[in-house]
């Protein structure tokens, strides 16, 4: 069965990295997998998406994705002006990059929302607030399950070296437990 993810962020926040660790982790786990952005103007702080369709068979859709199983948001800023659950399928769930509760974001949708606090993560582990792709990808793996820790960490590890590698992975593994440790509830 395919699952489609939707992300979104401002240019230059590393939506198209998170995409790719998510498409390459996908691999890992023995899935196939296709990841590709779109651009409105292209400069650093427009709004973008990336796309990821995870699959156990061969994946032909090239379009983007308008009905998506999950939506990951980079940015909370972005909700002001973008509806960013369009589109969210009913048994769906949006990850969003918030420090406020999901029923004080005012997102139509009867999808589940889960708010993670990724700039502090990312704050913490690598001293800027701004790269949080990682600490979302730990909270999106802990409430889906989509995909294995173990994959992930070889995505993590092919996508960067030495000190950034380690304090993406701790980003990731810290937003990981922390909706892990949540429960049910997220």
């Amino acid at each position: 069965m395919m699952k489609e993810i939707r992300v979104h962020a401002r240019a230059g926040q590393g939506a198209i990295t998170t995409a790719t660790i998510l498409a390459n982790a996908a691999f890992e786990d023995g899935k196939y997998a296709l990841t590709f952005p779109t651009f409105g103007a292209a400069r650093i702080g427009a709004p973008m998406n990336a796309f990821v369709r995870i699959s156990d068979a061969p994946i032909r859709i090239r379009s983007q994705i308008y009905t998506p199983d999950y939506v990951l948001v980079q940015d909370p800023t972005l909700m002001r002006g973008y509806d960013v659950v369009t589109g969210l399928k009913q048994d769906g769930l949006a990850v969003i990059n918030s420090t406020r509760n999901p029923s004080e974001l005012g997102l139509k949708t009867a999808a589940k929302v889960l708010t993670v606090s990724a700039s502090q993560i990312a704050q913490e582990f690598m001293g800027r607030a701004d790269r949080v792709n990682t600490a979302v990808i730990g909270a999106f793996v802990a409430a889906s399950g989509e995909l294995t820790l173990k994959a992930l960490e070889k995505a993590i590890n092919t996508r960067f070296s030495g000190k950034a590698a380690e304090s993406n992975w701790k980003a990731l593994v810290q937003a990981y437990n922390e909706v892990k440790n949540r429960g049910n509830g997220l």
